[in-house]
């Protein structure tokens, strides 16, 4: 272990120092939007001419490098917001085409991939097409050429890895994307899944022609403090669309109380570029321990990253259930808990997940989850401080030990 902090020292340093940059653009955002205490109440009831709530809207805009946002606690989870976006811009006899592959497993049964009867984009005749990735899970774009032959509505970018095997898409790669599908098709939407990927590089999606993005306040943006929420930015009109959704068509955006909670959410995005700075260092050391005990990672240490995701290929359950089992036990919560694998809402397998969080499901915070499927990938993100992360890891290299997984690798 004390190798492999002295090996990602300059990583570390790599990371700490990209604080400063992107702190100041989220102080910039607080000062030209001349955010004062006042803006922390809330209007209760419909939530009509929220001042914090539209001063929260347009920080955020500014900090995503949008033309507009909306960031509402009523965004009970990413994939909330993300469908409020697909629901609020596509329309029956609409197609939208995932060019990143398979979706997340939480958007199956929004699009209609999996389940039926509940109000799939499917149901509403929606038509959906999905372009593999190709051998080296990069996005295949002759392929991509040929997919956009046919008329289609919206483009679905994932940004992260999600369950899959593959690099998480840099900012530039979804620029390049972006020009691409416009050159084809210029009236089509790209929409960008941006979970988990916020304030790691430089830019965001919408800078770079991402006509929205969307995600959720629990992972980088929350800064481990949000209660919970997510967001939609982007293009104005389709920000209010995505509105119209979340609500209801002539409410849009104009609706919606912060229950005196806007201060949480100020501060949590003051506190994202070093907490995010902090799980990217967890996650680096993740990397070079685990390839050096011989595991597949997913970044390598000192890859360009584009989330805060680490995939380590475990192999087998029972090494994967029991690095969640170290994880949850050197939790801040819950820590005497033994995550078993269980059925969870919107996923087509069991789930094994370790995140003795503050904030329920946090994963802005030091968590780890998995599906229980083959080839048994452990995905760890989040970090309040790398320390943590140490601690964390410390435990799990005993428990494999204990179990003779380390000897095989």
């Amino acid at each position: 272990m004390a190798a492999a902090t002295e090996r990602i020292q300059p990583l570390a340093a790599g990371h700490t120092a990209q604080v400063r940059h992107r702190l100041s653009r989220v102080l910039d955002a607080f000062a030209t939007e001349r955010l004062g205490t006042q803006h922390f109440a809330s209007v209760s009831g419909y939530g009509h001419g929220d001042q914090g709530r539209e001063v929260l809207d347009r920080v955020f805009a500014r900090v995503l490098q949008a033309e507009a946002a909306a960031v509402r606690l009523q965004f009970v989870s990413g994939t909330h917001a993300i469908a409020s976006a697909l629901f609020g811009v596509l329309r029956p006899g609409d197609r939208l085409l995932a060019i990143t592959g398979r979706p997340y497993d939480t958007l199956e049964e929004v699009i209609g991939i999996r389940g039926s009867g509940q109000g799939s984009l499917a149901d509403f005749g929606v038509a959906y097409a999905e372009l593999p990735l190709d051998a080296h899970g990069l996005v295949d774009r002759p392929a991509l050429k040929e997919a956009l032959a046919q008329p289609t509505r919206m483009v679905l970018i994932q940004r992260s890895c999600g369950y899959s095997w593959r690099p998480s898409l840099g900012v530039d790669e979804i620029g390049e994307l972006c020009e691409l599908v416009k050159a084809i098709q210029p009236g089509c939407v790209c929409f960008v899944d941006n979970c988990y990927g916020e304030l790691v590089q430089d830019q965001e999606p919408t800078a770079v022609g991402a006509d929205l993005i969307a995600g959720s306040l629990i992972k980088n943006l929350g800064g481990t403090i949000a209660p919970t929420g997510g967001y939609v930015a982007g293009r104005a009109d389709l920000v209010e669309m995505a509105c119209c959704r979340l609500t209801a068509p002539g409410i849009g955006s104009e609706g919606g109380t912060g229950f005196d909670l806007h201060r949480l959410l100020f501060q949590g995005l003051f506190l994202a570029p070093q907490m995010v700075a902090e799980a990217l260092i967890s996650a680096e050391l993740l990397a070079d321990v685990f390839a050096n005990l011989g595991f597949a990672v997913h970044p390598q240490a000192g890859a360009v990253r584009s989330d805060v995701i680490q995939a380590i290929r475990l192999g087998a359950p029972e090494p994967l259930k029991a690095v969640c089992r170290a994880f949850q036990a050197a939790s801040p919560v819950g820590a005497y808990l033994d995550p078993v694998p269980a059925p969870m809402p919107g996923y087509a397998s069991e789930l094994v997940m370790a995140g003795g969080t503050f904030i329920d499901g946090s994963t802005s915070e030091f968590s780890a989850d998995a599906p229980l499927r083959e080839p048994y990938v452990l995905y760890a993100q989040g970090g309040t401080h790398h320390a943590h992360g140490e601690l964390a890891l410390e435990r799990a290299l005993v428990a494999l030990a204990e179990m003779g997984a380390l000897q095989a690798n």
